[in-house]
């Protein structure tokens, strides 16, 4: 058994497809074939399943690869150990990001580390809060930028750094009766439709929250997965009204926004794994300005206050 039939067999597993597995890893496919045959008879069982339609993972196929990723993982990080010990970082960095970060101009810091550091293959994930930093303290991820409502505590098995606190404000279409007047408050906002992330997430625990503890309710009519584009477009033709951070806001276009004078609160922080740190998070958590070893945050930008520009 080498690293090479690993290779091949999460390939195959990835693309469901002997043909293209043999495309991604550059090899003729009867090569590939023979390689993963082979090692069906060292193991004594096999690993797909092959009809004229599709290729699928047998049951012993399925407890075979999650082991074969920790082996090729394992090798890589091995790889660029010593790599950076002779001054070179490389190998894979994978970060976890929610749509609505803008403590960090992540495209910025990635422009800043692919020409410090152009061996390194990057991998982006955007999804919700905690799942993130379950993954970031799994080792999925090499760190993460999380929205936590205020007064959460800080995610629990990663280092974490605030980054910055910010505040929600009213994202509403232009002909909306409330664009361009004065600050609102959750009274009057809870007679509106609402279009919202999912239930449970952290982006939508504050809203829910502060309507909650204001005694208010409010109609959430549409729910999105990602606080981007289409949550704008459901905005920008009437159909809902959104509650956003003050800093990710202003992305948007067609909407405008409202200060809401009893706003919910978040702080979004930087999480990563503190104890299996590869070189290139390390390297990649200089880029941003923060000590991966430092106990207290290298930075904490404020959010304006309602009224200020």
């Amino acid at each position: 058994m080498d690293l090479q039939q690993m290779r091949y067999v999460v390939a195959v597993a990835e693309t469901n497809s002997f043909t293209r597995a043999a495309e991604r890893c550059l090899v003729v496919q009867s090569a590939l074939s023979h390689q993963i045959a082979r090692l069906e008879r060292e193991l004594g069982a096999r690993l797909f399943e092959r009809t004229s339609r599709r290729v699928r993972l047998t049951p012993a196929g399925a407890a075979f690869l999650p082991a074969a990723r920790q082996c090729l993982e394992a090798a890589e990080r091995a790889a660029a150990e010593v790599a950076a010990a002779v001054g070179e970082v490389r190998g894979r960095l994978a970060v976890g990001l929610i749509p609505t970060v803008a403590a960090v101009d992540v495209p910025g810091a990635l422009r800043t580390f692919r020409g410090r550091y152009p061996r390194v293959r990057v991998a982006l994930k955007v999804g919700a809060s905690e799942e993130l930093a379950e993954q970031v303290g799994e080792g999925v991820l090499d760190l993460a930028f999380l929205g936590l409502p205020t007064p959460a505590a800080p995610p629990r098995g990663v280092a974490a750094h605030v980054l910055a606190h910010d505040r929600l404000v009213a994202v509403v279409a232009p002909d909306h009766p409330l664009a361009g007047g004065p600050e609102v408050d959750l009274r009057r906002l809870s007679s509106e439709v609402f279009v919202d992330l999912p239930a449970g997430t952290a982006g939508r625990v504050q809203s829910d929250l502060a309507f909650a503890t204001a005694g208010l309710t409010r109609d959430v009519a549409f729910e999105v997965t990602t606080a981007d584009l289409f949550m704008a477009r459901l905005v920008g033709q009437g159909l809902a009204i959104a509650l956003l951070p003050s800093t990710y806001a202003p992305q948007l276009t067609g909407v405008t926004t409202v200060e809401v004078s009893d706003a919910p609160t978040r702080v979004e922080y930087a999480v990563w794994n503190a104890t299996g740190r590869t070189p290139a998070a390390t390297a990649f958590l200089s880029v941003l300005g923060l000590d991966p070893d430092a106990g207290e945050p290298v930075r904490n930008r404020e959010a304006p206050s309602p009224g200020r520009t």
